[in-house]
């Protein structure tokens, strides 16, 4: 079972793919689009093409676990992949990912340009490996086993 992980943004919106163990982050890219229905589209033929079972649509919750305008907007970009897809969507908690990712990037030396290019692709790859971690420690069961 493969999943995709969507880092939401207003202008490029970061993906990530598992592989089919659900073990490891595979691919990762950037598409952009400033119109919603438009990467809603972009993730849904995405997903379809690499074969996901899963979506995992980052839910940037404010510190306190409230919803602020970014965590509706990605409520919204959700239902969206829903209506294009027969998919299983769910929202994560993703807080502090795009922090993260700034982290690694900087301590890799990419800034600037280099840095704008990637930084969504990595944030997708964070909530990846966060939401595969969960499911290891859950137990949920993967395809091999």
């Amino acid at each position: 079972m493969r999943i995709m992980a969507v880092d939401f943004g207003d202008a490029r919106t970061g993906l990530a793919v598992s592989d089919e163990t659900m073990t490891l982050s595979g691919d990762a890219w950037v598409v952009q689009s400033k119109s919603m229905p438009d990467t809603a589209h972009k993730i849904a033929s995405e997903a379809t093409k690499r074969g996901v079972s899963r979506i995992i649509v980052g839910n940037p919750k404010n510190m306190n676990g409230s919803v602020g305008p970014r965590a509706e907007k990605s409520a919204q970009l959700t239902e969206h992949i829903r209506s294009l897809c027969d998919i299983e969507v769910e929202l994560w908690d993703e807080r502090m990912t795009t922090i993260s990712a700034h982290r690694i990037l900087s301590d890799t030396g990419k800034y600037g340009k280099k840095r704008k290019k990637i930084i969504d692709a990595v944030a997708a790859s964070l909530i990846l490996e966060n939401y595969m971690a969960y499911i290891a420690a859950k137990g949920e069961q993967k395809p091999s086993d």
